[in-house]
């Protein structure tokens, strides 16, 4: 009888044993991200993804696709929708298929230095996150892309300049469909994936984006001039698919949350940061940068942007919250100009002109 219950004993053990990885299984969070393994939007991922390993005593673990290998941020979404990922980095045109009112982040030449959209996104940030989740996601960190600047094969000083280009645009991107159309310029729409091979054919001769991504993407070897007036402050951000989200403890879900905060705020950093060092780093390797040729000139955009902006309501946002942003705006540039407030340092680094210009945007 003992032989037999030891018997027992030792089965009832080893079925234990075999159980017991099932039963204290990882949750497995499939991450997918454009950004290239390497740059500044994958290492703090990474560093991310390892810090919510070790919180949660490896209890939720990402498995990350970097460099598009899940296709362009549609298909992300998609594949999210599907179950087939639960998370994903997102720049504004994916942000924009989910909750299109928060594109309003990313509007033509709203933006002018860095305090300004600090203060406005502090303003509006619950708004934006109660957007995402009524959507399906919750929001764990704003990943800001940065100024983005429009690069080209031939030299852009004013907006008639732009009429030649063969100017890219992002398929299915509204807000910089319209910022182009305001510019004058028909832009030929492909997927960001299919931008490098379309500027080596020569479809496409012109692009936007960010210096950062202008190296990271290689654009840069295509092109020969940037033109030295950003037409936007590119957002970004990461989503957890809230069916994902919900199936996590409360705990899991608040160091989820927490670390977000901390790691996306430090990554909006650097790249600020990283953007200003890769304009110096283009013109090490040819670029040319050029401004706007007269006060005309950057007025004539600037009447471009809020025709842009106007172009925008109805279709991404509405009117009304365009209104409390730009009213957000004023009081933020009111409060500068009376020396009571704002954040310190704010001002985007202006060290990236061809001519030795060293001027702020104003």
């Amino acid at each position: 009888m003992i032989f037999f219950n030891m018997k027992k004993l030792g089965a009832c053990v080893l079925a234990a044993s075999l159980l017991a990885p099932a039963a204290f299984a990882a949750t497995v969070i499939k991450f997918a991200c454009l950004a290239p393994r390497g740059t500044a939007w994958m290492n703090s991922m990474e560093e991310y993804a390892a810090a919510v390993k070790t919180e949660t005593k490896g209890e939720v673990v990402f498995k990350i696709y970097a460099g598009g290998v899940q296709g362009d941020e549609k298909d992300v979404i998609r594949k999210i929708r599907l179950g087939q990922l639960q998370a994903g980095a997102f720049t504004g045109v994916g942000l924009g298929e989910i909750a299109p009112a928060v594109r309003v982040m990313d509007s033509p030449y709203l933006f002018k230095n860095y305090g300004e959209v600090d203060f406005v996104l502090s303003r509006f940030d619950d708004r934006f996150s109660k957007m995402f989740e009524e959507k399906g996601y919750i929001l764990l960190g704003w990943t800001e892309v940065g100024f983005v600047y429009i690069y080209t094969n031939t030299p852009v000083t004013k907006i008639s300049d732009l009429g030649a280009v063969k100017m890219w645009t992002w398929e299915g991107d509204p807000t910089a469909e319209a910022a182009l159309k305001a510019l004058g310029v028909s832009p030929i729409p492909l997927s960001i994936t299919d931008v490098m091979s379309s500027l080596q054919t020569g479809l496409i001769n012109g692009v936007y984006t960010t210096p950062l991504a202008a190296l990271a993407l290689q654009w840069f070897t295509k092109t020969k001039y940037m033109f030295d007036f950003s037409i936007a402050d590119s957002n970004g951000a990461v989503l957890i698919s809230k069916a994902q989200y919900d199936k996590l403890t409360s705990a899991q879900r608040q160091t989820l949350l927490a670390l977000g905060k901390t790691y996306f705020r430090k990554l909006t950093e650097t790249a600020r940061t990283d953007n200003d060092k890769s304009i110096a780093t283009l013109k090490g390797k040819g670029m040319k940068i050029t401004a706007p040729a007269s006060a005309a000139a950057q007025a004539e955009l600037d009447a471009a942007g809020e025709k842009a902006r106007a172009a925008l309501v109805g279709r991404l946002y509405p009117a009304q919250l365009l209104k409390e942003v730009e009213a957000a705006l004023s009081e933020y540039r009111g409060n500068q100009a009376a020396g009571s407030g704002g954040a310190k340092g704010g001002a985007r680094k202006a060290e990236k002109s061809g001519t030795g210009k060293t001027e702020p945007k104003k």
